[in-house]
């Protein structure tokens, strides 16, 4: 049983299990957590829901924990959800941002919790969201999200967070090319990472190319995505991240855009949670199961049609509803 007074008082270690009840797949777990999600429901509008991503090899991890450090020294408590990719065949997952953001995870004030995606869609933890509203609950003021940055991982952390950031390195305009007008288009900001020594005048030529590229993409809105340069060993740089972040709230407050979001972060939250659901009846019935796994097969070989075997699927599951 999670004490719920202890985990809004900030207890790191009972966020911990709080966290861990919820990702359990035990049937018992699952009605506890339920519970436990409808004591500390609604949400606190006044965290800042902060996305991170970009393609490995980035520096998403070295950033977050100078960013996060930056912030705690402005008096805010962080906490970082850092999904983790699991193996497709063991299912087992790597969990090393803890390590590697060893002087974050020493901060008294800080929470660094790596969650596997356990063969989630787009290398996104199943319970992110849930995580995310437990560390709201246990006081943290900003909690930043952290993807593998592969796939569609960037459509589903943009549809849970306030803020999504994309980072990139240095270049010669050759990844400009590669990036999809979706990724620019869902990004809130672009970040020139690794902004330094040798590479500084080459990321403020990206961060140019970039800046006349968005000038096309941009749709009309409030906000217009700023392109940023940084460097983890320039302190200046995240003054200036501070102030975008800060500048974003304040506008999208006065422009009700807030409160929007996060209801649409709701309504997403609601349609994922129902897909889950169904998967779980059908893998936790053994008659449903087995039904699954013999579609599966008949659908791989040909034959029969992937929508009649999901018709026959989901008729099933309204039947058993029904009755």
């Amino acid at each position: 049983m999670i004490d719920v007074d202890k985990l809004k008082s900030g207890d790191r270690r009972t966020l911990a299990k709080a966290i861990t009840l919820i990702e359990s797949t035990r049937v018992e777990d699952q009605k506890s957590a339920q519970d436990l999600l409808s004591k500390i429901l609604p949400g606190n509008k006044k965290t800042f829901r902060l996305g991170v991503t970009g393609s490995p090899g980035v520096g998403k991890s070295t950033f977050i924990e100078h960013f996060g450090q930056y912030l705690i020294s402005k008096n805010y408590k962080v906490a970082v959800l850092a999904i983790d990719p699991s193996s497709p065949t063991s299912g087992g997952s790597i969990l090393g941002d803890k390590t590697r953001m060893e002087k974050l995870a020493n901060e008294e004030n800080a929470f660094i919790r790596p969650t596997p995606t356990s063969g989630a869609l787009g290398g996104v933890a199943q319970k992110t969201r849930e995580a995310m509203l437990l560390c709201e609950a246990a006081g943290f003021d900003f909690i930043i999200v952290e993807t593998v940055g592969v796939g569609q991982s960037e459509y589903e952390v943009a549809s849970m967070v306030d803020f999504f950031m994309l980072l990139i390195l240095p270049s010669g305009g050759d990844e400009l090319q590669g990036i999809k007008k979706g990724i620019l288009e869902l990004a809130d900001s672009i970040i020139i990472n690794k902004a330094d020594g040798a590479n500084l005048n080459l990321a403020k030529k990206t961060q140019a190319q970039y800046q006349s590229a968005l000038q096309i993409t941009s749709a009309d809105s409030f906000w217009k995505t700023e392109v940023l340069i940084n460097s983890s060993i320039n302190l200046e740089n995240f003054d200036n991240l501070y102030k975008m972040l800060d500048s974003y709230r304040m506008l999208s407050e006065k422009n009700l855009q807030w409160e929007h979001k996060r209801q649409k972060q709701n309504l997403n939250w609601f349609e994922s949670l129902i897909k889950e659901i169904i998967f779980r009846r059908i893998y936790s019935d053994k008659t449903k199961n087995q039904l699954f796994k013999d579609l599966s097969l008949k659908v791989e070989q040909q034959q029969i049609s992937p929508i009649e075997a999901a018709y026959k699927i989901a008729s099933g599951l309204l039947v058993t509803s029904l009755e």
